[in-house]
């Protein structure tokens, strides 16, 4: 296989692209075990006067992730966020005007391999989201283990990331006055393992959670379809049945979160590697299905409104699908 190789004379703007998605590559793949190792280090040298105070702290702080998290505009204001932005670049697209007296969760799809349409677009401050829905706040609620990793979580939460627990989505939803979005991608850890180039698999047929609970606090649902997540990398092939895949599956369930075998390009060729391809990102914000507050809504409501998401859904993407390059025969297919 003939390697390509990047050219030297890439202009600088897009050396700083790559070099922000190299960092948040790296910090999704390393960071949090390279801070449990600070913490593990600390403890055995007994810096005690180091990692003593903060496990105190981090004691009675263990719920904010379930809380509203803590964010820093600061952080999501860094030039970084820019950059990675660009890189691909990502885009926001609204299709209906949201209320911001009310509350809306978003079901983001899909989930790709990273859910870098989700983080550029609701972790910073770089994307047309304050532009285009003002008045509004977007919490994107992740894997509740990414919050257990000492340091690490106080990285994650100064983005805007919340917990994606039953009494976090609650928390956001709660808010009087409205003016809050959960950002929930519905499909999970192991929509990603499905996440191969040109594949529009969805895992959603099982996944009801959401709408109870959005029907116990009259929250609108809106879908919101990324065009372009499933392209930035490329998966070993897995397909159901395979030994490959058992293995992700049995790991997936024991430890809540899926290992895709992953790759792209790299940073100076483009033949082989961890960064994402340079694939545009277009994420479009459907049209809110009003929900009625029920606080006891029966198995009936529940199905009725859950079917009412998936063609909600479906028109979405079948609405878009050309303007990004999907061929007309492509549809979503449902698990």
């Amino acid at each position: 296989m003939k390697v390509e190789f990047a050219p030297l004379n890439i202009p600088l703007a897009r050396r700083l692209q790559t070099a922000a998605v190299l960092q948040w590559v790296l910090s999704f793949l390393l960071l949090a075990q390279v801070c449990i190792g600070i913490i593990v280090i600390l403890i055995i040298h007994n810096y005690w006067f180091l990692y003593v105070p903060y496990m105190t702290w981090l004691y009675f702080d263990w719920r904010t992730p379930e809380q509203g998290g803590r964010r820093s505009n600061w952080v999501r204001s860094w030039t970084v966020w820019r950059y990675f932005k660009d890189y691909f670049p990502i885009h926001l697209i609204k299709t209906w005007d949201l209320d911001p007296s009310h509350n809306y969760i978003f079901g983001f799809h899909p989930h790709g391999v990273l859910v870098a349409g989700a983080f550029g677009n609701f972790c910073t401050n770089y994307s047309d989201f304050e532009q285009l829905f003002p008045g509004f706040t977007a919490y994107l609620h992740v894997l509740p283990f990414w919050f257990r990793c000492p340091l690490f979580r106080e990285y994650l939460m100064s983005s805007g990331p919340v917990s994606v627990s039953k009494k976090s989505v609650s928390h956001v939803l709660s808010k009087e006055g409205g003016g809050n979005i959960s950002v929930i991608v519905l499909g999970g850890a192991e929509e990603s393992l499905d996440a191969h180039p040109g594949k529009f698999t969805l895992f959603i047929r099982q996944r009801k959670g959401f709408v109870k609970i959005a029907l116990t606090h009259g929250a609108s649902l809106v879908p919101v379809f990324s065009f372009g997540e499933n392209e930035l990398f490329k998966q070993v092939n897995n397909p159901e049945g395979s030994w490959l895949r058992t293995v992700q599956e049995r790991l997936q369930k024991i430890m809540g979160f899926a290992l895709p075998l992953f790759h792209a390009r790299g940073i100076f060729q483009y033949n082989f590697g961890l960064m994402p391809y340079r694939k545009p990102i277009h994420t479009v914000v459907g049209r809110p299905i009003p929900v009625h507050q029920t606080l006891h809504p029966t198995t009936e409501q529940i199905e009725e409104l859950h079917h009412t998401y998936m063609e909600e859904l479906k028109k979405l993407f079948e609405a878009h699908k050309r303007k990004y390059g999907i061929p007309e025969h492509e549809t979503l297919i449902f698990k």
